[in-house]
């Protein structure tokens, strides 16, 4: 599954930082470090934790705290009754309930970017009126494509669901698609399986969702 968002941005977070004025010892510890550790480039950081997160990139493994800066690449996992948001931008962002796992495949200054949803529920979001800039999330059942600022996506009722609070997305699976709007969910019960019709979902649903994120 991925989503598109229309109305995603990156910001000044994503940029690579010139070090000035560094003395003898910061100098080597910067030598020191790993290539791909140096061309790491910032796509945000952790604004609240409740619980374990971690960050993975590649062997390499960090707990995550608040403030803690997330980078391009990393796998981003929450543990066990845990809770993560992370911003991205200035504007955006991504709550992610317990056993969550996802990459920031990219995220890019004014032009969108890429998330992979691997496993758990995560919650998108960014104000109103953001300038519009492309976003996909990918998963195992689908492609949803974001045109919206404000959605669900994860376990929800005993399948995966995906719900609209604000905006629009096209979820794509099973060679088929459907648009959801304001108020509007759908399920796919499995990966491969196709969407199910928009329809609007009950309160109930919508409060155990949002609570599994939040």
């Amino acid at each position: 599954m991925t989503i598109e968002c229309d109305n995603c941005d990156g910001d000044d977070l994503l940029h690579r930082r010139s070090f000035v004025g560094l003395g003898t010892a910061a100098l080597a510890l910067l030598m020191s470090r790993p290539a791909s550790a140096q061309r790491a480039e910032q796509a945000g950081l952790v604004e609240e934790i409740n619980g374990q997160g971690f960050a993975e990139a590649g062997a390499a493994r960090r707990a995550l705290a608040r403030e803690a800066p997330v980078f391009i690449a990393d796998r981003v996992r929450t543990g066990d009754a845990s809770r993560l948001t992370m911003q991205l931008g200035r504007r955006t962002r991504v709550r992610l309930g317990e056993q969550a796992r996802i990459t920031i495949d990219r995220y890019l200054v004014d032009a969108g970017g890429e998330i992979t949803l691997e496993s758990g529920a995560m919650l998108f979001d960014r104000p109103s009126g953001s300038t519009p800039a492309p976003v996909q999330v990918r998963s195992p059942f689908g492609l949803i494509a974001v045109r919206g600022t404000r959605f669900f996506a994860g376990p929800s009722a005993g399948v995966f669901g995906v719900f609209v609070q604000r905006g629009r997305v096209v979820v794509a699976g099973g060679g088929q698609q459907v648009v959801l709007r304001s108020g509007e969910g759908t399920d796919i019960r499995y990966p491969g399986a196709a969407p199910t019709p928009p329809r609007a979902w009950g309160e109930p649903r919508i409060r155990a969702a949002l609570a599994s994120v939040t």
